[in-house]
């Protein structure tokens, strides 16, 4: 699907603040509320707006011990690559799973409560799955920057 100008300011708009009413985008777009809600169904029925979400605050859910852990696997066969990533989507903590090119095979974005939760997570989640041969794990300080929002 091809996106015009205004598809995109539509989707950063969206990006922004998805509660709004279409009345209000089609306002700040300049356009009628009619074609405005006609571009978003376009736009879902397309998959390019995949799905609408809250994003919740770490600190109000008690979950700020965020983790950035490298995987190498033993051997990268294809049965091992398929079987290491369908036992990751099933570990509600790993919040990212990236396949990575480099020294390790794949990063874990990985959000718990705090050290002991993580070492637990270890211990009896992450370190059960087969064909993990070494992980190195990194502790965020300080988020610098975050955002859902994909530019445009």
């Amino acid at each position: 699907m091809k996106l015009d100008a205004i598809d995109l300011k539509l989707l950063g708009l969206l990006q922004q603040d998805c509660k709004k009413t279409t009345k209000e985008y089609a306002h700040q777009l300049g356009l009628s509320t009619t074609a405005v809600y006609e571009r978003i169904k376009r736009l879902e029925k397309s998959g390019t707006i995949k799905s609408y979400v809250a994003l919740v605050g770490k600190v109000e859910v008690d979950k700020t011990f965020i983790v950035f852990c490298h995987i190498k696997l033993v051997q990268h066969t294809r049965e091992n690559i398929k079987q290491f990533e369908r036992e990751v989507l099933k570990l509600e903590e790993v919040v990212e799973c990236h396949h990575l090119s480099g020294d390790y095979d794949y990063l874990l974005k990985i959000v718990v409560r705090d050290m002991a939760d993580y070492r637990n997570f270890m211990v009896s989640k992450l370190t059960a799955i087969n064909h993990i041969g070494s992980t190195q794990s990194s502790f965020t300080i300080k988020e610098v920057k975050h955002s859902t929002a994909i530019p445009l």
